[in-house]
C-alpha cells in the first residue's frame, strides 16, 4: 500500500468550548479519523493542548504552541492542510501544498457594530485566504451565495457540505440544575444581538410555559434588553438563563421542551435547529440567512417579529404539529444531516487533491 496521505486538520477553534465551532471541529474530526484508514489517509489534529482529552489516546495530535502565531511551521510531513474556519488564527499562507478551506459565514463582515474599515480589512484578508486555497467548502447554500457576493473565487473549485448531528444516546440525560417546573420552550446560543432572543418573551403571553435560553453571555447589555422585554409582557418570572451548559443538559432540554425556537438573524448553518429536529420537536425559526434552507418544510417560520404575528405562527404551528403527527417528518429531516456523510465528502476532496 502507498504511503498514507497526511492531513493536518486545524482544530484551533476548539479553544472556545460550548460553541458551534468547537463541536464542528470535534465531531467532524472524530468522523474523519474513524474513516481515514480505509481511505489510506492519516489525520493529524492541530489542536490546543488542553483539548487532547476530547479524542482517543492514539489520536495523532500536533499541539498548538503559542509562538506559532509569530512563526507557523511548515510541517513537511503534511500533504494537505485543512483550515476549518475563516477565523482560524493559523492560516498557512506559506504552505506550498494543497489547502482545503471551510468557510462558515461572513458574520464578522456583516456586524454593523464594527467600523467599515475593520470589516473591509477582514474581507480583504479572507480574499487572500481564498486565493491561497485549493478547494473551498461552504456549510450551506446560503453561505456559498453570500461569500460569492463579496469574494472572487477566481474559478476555484468549491463544495457545499452540510454539518451533521450525531448525539451519543447510549444513556438517558440526567436532569439539569436549571430544570423548569412547568412546560417550557427552549432556545440556545450566545447571548448577543444577532441571536434575536428579545423577540421570544412575547410567546409566553396567554399561556403558563417557561422560556429557557442556554448560552454564554457575550453582550451583557443585550441580556438586559431580553429581561426588559420579558418585564414588558409580565413574564420575567418565567424566563430562565442557564449560562453555558453541558452536552447532558443540552440533550435533556431538547428532549423535554414543548418546542424549540430559534429567531437568529445570523447563521451560516444553524446546528441547534438540526439538533432539536433530531429529537422530533416542533421548531420555529426566523426567515433569515441559512435557517429556511436547513429547516425545509419541517420548520415553522416567523415571517417577521411582530409579537401578534409570532404568537399566531406559534399557536398554529403547535396545533398543526399535534394534529398531524409531524414528529417523524421532523426527525427524518434531521437525519439528512450526518457527520459520517460529511466526513466522507471531505475525504473525497482530500483524495482528489492528493
Amino acid at each position: 500500500m502507498n504511503k498514507p496521505t497526511t492531513i493536518l486538520f486545524d482544530a484551533e477553534r476548539m479553544k472556545y468550548p460550548n460553541t458551534g465551532l468547537f463541536y464542528f471541529c470535534k465531531q467532524l474530526a472524530q468522523s474523519l479519523i474513524a474513516k481515514a484508514t480505509a481511505a489510506n489517509i492519516q489525520v493529524q489534529l492541530f489542536l490546543p493542548s488542553n483539548q487532547q482529552q476530547q479524542f482517543l489516546a492514539d489520536t495523532k495530535i500536533l499541539p498548538i504552541q503559542f509562538w506559532y502565531k509569530y512563526h507557523l511551521p511548515i510541517f513537511k510531513e503534511v500533504d494537505i492542510w485543512h483550515t476549518t474556519s475563516q477565523d482560524s488564527a493559523y492560516f498557512p499562507f506559506h504552505f506550498k501544498k494543497p489547502i482545503v478551506f471551510t468557510i462558515h459565514d461572513l458574520n464578522y463582515y456583516h456586524d454593523e457594530r464594527k467600523s467599515m474599515t475593520k470589516r473591509n480589512n477582514w474581507l480583504k484578508q479572507l480574499q487572500k485566504k481564498v486565493d491561497a486555497s485549493s478547494h473551498i467548502v461552504f456549510i450551506s447554500e446560503y453561505t456559498a451565495k453570500d461569500v460569492q457576493a463579496h469574494i472572487n473565487l477566481k474559478g476555484k473549485p468549491f463544495s457545499i457540505i452540510y454539518n451533521g448531528c450525531n448525539f451519543n444516546e447510549t444513556s438517558l440525560p440526567t436532569i439539569p440544575i436549571h430544570a423548569p417546573k412547568e412546560p417550557f420552550i427552549f432556545s440556545i446560543g450566545t447571548i448577543a444581538l444577532k441571536k434575536n432572543f428579545h423577540v421570544l418573551p412575547a410567546l409566553l403571553a396567554n399561556n403558563q410555559m417557561q422560556l429557557v435560553i442556554a448560552g454564554i453571555t457575550q453582550q451583557p447589555q443585550y441580556l438586559e434588553q431580553i429581561i426588559s422585554e420579558a418585564k414588558k409582557w409580565g413574564v420575567e418570572n418565567r424566563l430562565i438563563f442557564t449560562g453555558a451548559i453541558s452536552e447532558n443538559d443540552k440533550q435533556w432540554y431538547y428532549a423535554h421542551c414543548r418546542a424549540f425556537v430559534f429567531p437568529s438573524l445570523s447563521e451560516g448553518f444553524g446546528l441547534p435547529l438540526v439538533e432539536a429536529m433530531h429529537f422530533g420537536k416542533p421548531v420555529f425559526i426566523s426567515n433569515a440567512t441559512s435557517l429556511p434552507e436547513i429547516g425545509g418544510d419541517a420548520a415553522y417560520i416567523f415571517p417577521d417579529f411582530d409579537p401578534a404575528n409570532m404568537q399566531a405562527v406559534f399557536a398554529e404551528g403547535m396545533k398543526d404539529f399535534k394534529e398531524n403527527n409531524r414528529e417523524e417528518k421532523v426527525m427524518a429531516r434531521a437525519a439528512l444531516f450526518n457527520w459520517d456523510e460529511a466526513a466522507q465528502t471531505y475525504l473525497n476532496i482530500y483524495q482528489q487533491l492528493a
